[in-house]
């Protein structure tokens, strides 16, 4: 019989497993239940590195692992399938994203399967399938008729809210939101209002409500990008200038839910380094709101939200956003110029390089002034790109004395410095201190806390401002001017915006001849005729961003199919939640903040149980790319080796790595790589070889460094890659890919096949009894491999495995009572090895993943004997051995009759005997 063939065995058994539905999980089970779940991809068309299956790899074994453990375990997968790259793709080509994204669908699912992955593919979902968006549209209709109630503290539909209004009107009513958006009104005149009117007053109150807000707009691409998209002002794809603009957007208010989300975070399982940048991004701060008259505008107030409003009789000028309304109205003919240029400069950067840039002092004055509402002193009013509209109220007053940012300003600009406490030390840079006495008016001589407490009394009773608490987290901007993404559900008549009633849903999206912006400006859904609702209304032209269909895909999966409801209610209360999400950690501030989001609204609704969306989280670190370069003398179409580079003025070429063996270059290959260096010279080493040089770096094709998964399954199989990725080191760091090491696996995996096919032949399993030894071997590898997992160390299971081989190997076991825990042990790491040996042992085929995991016994990793060091006076001598059990009496009595006295005591009479169990005898003479 040939030796271990894995590309034979493989493809069996997933085949097999596809066929039987293998790992299909039930939503009705006595079992305990345990859901795994990965952050589903972005189909590309690029398809999978091997950079990509880590993380899919990690939570297969623990899927696997957890099977055997006795639990009933939800394993799914799909395709996060709306998304930018399928756009631009059908704009180039004409071709329909749709087309496009099922065929990178495609290419994944034949890329996944090959590494065995136990997936329940009968639960599969794509987000930009009318059948899963159909649910994403419902969500969203019931934030658009829903509002937040601030006095039960969650989400409610907007009927008690119109129930309110009819009784009382608009007093009393404690919402979340913007209250400057909304206006009083009574109850009479809610009753004598149009439906218009009525939904015009309700609108600022809905959780999905669209407002002029400032977006990241890219003329280029056509469309609102966001911050994430965006880099040093261009879009990150395509590299086009982007700038901010007001444009009329659909938000979601996921700032009603600020605290909320903050206060989940304690009751969740995730690393804590996600938990904190989710608590910076939300941003929760106590302090007060402080309106700022202006001098010779009577009716322009500045209202800035402060932290510190003992620092008020500091601040010496106030610091608007250049994009502040009031700008153009502050602004005096003589700074018009100056102010405009800085404004059009602004527009040009993204948000996250404003706030990223501290070294920067930029800024302008607009001529006018405010008025220090306790020092009464007049004090400048400036506009600088660091202030940003869309965060708290888009002004601040700045404190030079105790804000080093304020403090580089006021020195550029020539700006006043006040001290404020009598402790600080201002004369190289800002003293933030809170200790010591105050200096100025109301607060001279009080501490911090009485400054405090006296400043926001003095706000409140003069109406001029109130204590508050404060969030960074800003609603969520909704809407893109794209074509492939979910429809928004809305029309509008006579102006006003209406919800598409739930029975007509999906909003399938049109066909258009063309997915850019039309030539008037609007989105490519305004190129779809005739295509209006109840075929009267206009619909929204914006359609959902990327996260939308991300943000409760996890639900879906609990009950796929189901088609009256976004999730059945059964399903829903036995799955509840995902126990385990694996993922990248560039997501704590996108997607996993949007998650918990949605997730807590529509348990506000009574339409899902669980308090959080994924109790524990795990970041796999990413694979970087061993990077191989060739040197090219400069002005030649000579190239020289790594080692020789330095003798010459060379530039280092990046060189596919998939032409280089451990650094040596197929120069052929490169040569028909490359048609330029098709007659190139190259200088070779000693050996007649040419050695590249390495770099570790990111993995992308640009650099040449991808490694295809495809590869490596042809050579060494897909059990080899599953355990090599895993063996590379632990599972949250970050680790250079270096092809070099998957022959070591692979041998591995033979060394495991030939302890049932000694020298590669027939099976050959025994059913002789363990020996002491092998049984020792094997329940190491049992308490090993089970706290490992437990632990997610799975870099330590494979070493562990690989030594138990090794020392069953050493004692030529072939003993079915070994080999056939082994199988089991090594299952969730070599499936598809395990599945084969298993059948071998007499098992029926794909029984593995419900077999039981093997009983650790403590008493075979119990030694029979313990040496004894024996020490004349603390000095060791000799090592002797005796039995584990053996008391201190007995010790003693060995050692006299040893003749170890006769041998080391000089003829003396030992004065005493000293026993220490297990460990050491010592001999007093």
């Amino acid at each position: 019989m040939p030796g271990y063939s894995p590309q034979e065995i493989e493809k069996k058994w997933q085949a097999h497993w596809k066929n039987n539905g293998t790992f299909k999980a039930d939503n009705n089970s006595q079992k305990p239940k345990y859901y795994v779940l990965d952050m589903f991809p972005y189909p590309s068309g690029a398809g999978l590195h091997v950079g990509h299956p880590l993380g899919y790899i990690a939570s297969d074994i623990v899927t696997r692992y957890k099977r055997l453990q006795g639990f009933n375990v939800l394993h799914p997968m799909g395709f996060d399938s709306f998304g930018l790259p399928a756009e631009q793709y059908a704009i180039q080509t004409g071709q329909h994203p749709e087309k496009t994204t099922r065929e990178n669908i495609a290419r994944y699912i034949e890329q996944l399967s090959a590494l065995g992955f136990s997936y329940d593919w009968s639960r599969e979902v794509r987000t930009s399938d009318p059948s899963y968006y159909k649910w994403t549209q419902w969500i969203f209709l019931k934030l658009f008729n829903s509002w937040y109630n601030l006095d039960t503290d969650r989400a409610e539909p907007l009927k008690t809210l119109l129930d309110k209004f009819a009784e009382g009107g608009s007093q009393g009513v404690r919402a979340a939101g913007d209250e400057e958006e909304r206006h009083d009104f009574t109850a009479g005149q809610w009753q004598m209002w149009s439906e218009k009117q009525k939904l015009q007053a309700v609108h600022p109150y809905r959780l999905a409500y669209q407002s002029d807000t400032y977006v990241n707009w890219c003329a280029g691409l056509g469309t609102v990008l966001s911050n994430d998209e965006v880099k040093d002002g261009l879009s990150e794809r395509g590299g086009f200038p982007v700038e901010r603009r007001l444009m009329p957007q659909w938000n979601l208010r996921i700032t009603a839910y600020a605290d909320r989300l903050l206060q989940g975070l304690d009751h969740i399982d995730w690393p804590e380094a996600v938990k904190e940048m989710q608590r910076n991004w939300i941003g929760k701060s106590i302090g007060a709101e402080v309106t700022f008259q202006v001098q010779g505008h009577e009716q322009a107030q500045i209202k800035v939200y402060t932290t510190r409003v003992d620092t008020i009789y500091g601040a010496t000028f106030l610091v608007l956003a250049p994009e502040h309304e009031l700008v153009k109205e502050l602004t005096t003919p003589e700074q018009q110029a100056e102010i405009q240029d800085y404004i059009d400069a602004t527009k040009r950067r993204s948000e996250r390089d404003r706030m990223a840039d501290t070294k920067t002092v930029s800024g302008a004055f607009t001529g006018s002034y405010g008025i220090n509402p306790f020092s009464n002193e007049p004090i400048q009013i400036w506009i600088a790109d660091y202030v940003l509209a869309g965060y708290g109220t888009g002004a601040v007053m700045a404190v030079p004395s105790g804000d080093q940012r304020d403090y580089v300003f006021a020195k550029h600009f020539g700006l006043p410095i006040v001290q404020v406490v009598d402790q600080q030390q201002i004369e190289e840079q800002a003293d933030p201190t809170k200790e010591g006495k105050y200096l100025h008016g109301l607060i001279q001589g009080q501490d911090y806390k009485q400054a405090t407490q006296t400043l926001i009394q003095q706000l409140e009773e003069r109406g001029i401002g109130k204590g508050k608490t404060n969030f960074r987290i800003r609603d969520a901007i909704f809407g893109r001017q794209r074509y492939w993404g979910e429809p928004i559900p809305i029309y509008y008549k006579d102006g006003v915006a209406y919800g598409v009633a739930e029975e007509d849903l999906p909003l399938v999206l049109p066909e258009i001849d063309e997915y850019k912006p039309t030539e008037t400006g609007e989105p490519p859904l305004g190129r779809a005729k005739d295509w209006k609702y109840k075929g009267q209304y206009e619909y929204e032209l914006s359609t959902m961003p990327g996260w939308a269909g991300s943000s409760w895909y996890f639900l879906r999966y609990m009950d796929p199919q189901n088609s009256e409801r976004f999730v059945g209610q059964e399903a829903e209360q036995y799955w509840q939640n995902a126990d385990l999400y694996l993922g990248g950690a560039e997501h704590a501030t996108g997607h996993l903040l949007y998650s918990r989001f949605w997730h807590l609204f529509l348990k506000d609704l009574g339409l899902v149980t669980a308090a959080e969306p994924f109790q524990k989280l795990i970041n796999q670190g990413m694979i970087l790319g061993r990077s191989n370069f060739v040197y090219r003398i400069n002005g030649t179409n000579t190239f020289v080796t790594a080692g020789k580079k330095d003798q010459h003025e060379t530039t280092a070429l990046h060189v596919d790595v998939n032409i280089v063996e451990n650094d040596v270059l197929d120069i052929e290959a490169y040569k028909k790589w490359r048609d330029e260096y098709a007659t190139a010279d190259f200088i070779l080493e000693d050996n007649g070889t040419y050695v590249c040089g390495v770099e570790v770096e990111k993995m992308s094709k640009s650099k040449y460094n991808v490694v295809s998964p495809d590869v490596l399954i042809d050579r060494y199989g897909a059990d080899a890659l599953r355990l090599y990725e895993m063996f590379l080191g632990p599972l949250e760091q970050f680790k250079p890919w270096n092809t070099n090491g998957m022959s070591g696996v692979a041998g591995f995996l033979k060394k495991l096949w030939r302890l049932y096919h000694p020298q590669d032949g027939d099976f050959a399993v025994t059913d002789e009894a363990a020996t002491p030894a092998e049984l020792k071997a094997l329940h190491k590898a049992i308490r090993k491999v089970e706290e490992d997992i437990e632990k997610f160390s799975f870099n330590t299971t494979v070493s562990a495995l690989m030594i138990t081989v090794n020392e069953l190997t050493a004692l030529d076991s072939h003993k079915r009572a070994i080999l056939e825990p082994l199988t089991i042990l090594i299952s969730p790491y070599a499936p598809h090895l395990a599945e084969e040996l298993w059948v071998k042992l007499g098992h029926e085929a794909g029984s593995i993943s419900s077999a039981q995991y093997p009983e650790f016994k403590e008493e075979y990793l119990v030694e029979d004997t313990v040496n004894y060091p024996v020490a004349i006076n603390g000095k060791v001598r000799e090592t002797q051995q005796f039995a584990a059990a053996a008391t201190a009496a007995e010790i003693e009595a060995a050692v006299r009759e040893s003749g170890f006295l006769a041998r080391f005591a000089e003829g003396k009479e030992p004065k005493k005997f000293i026993v220490v169990p297990g460990r050491m005898v010592n001999v007093v003479v």
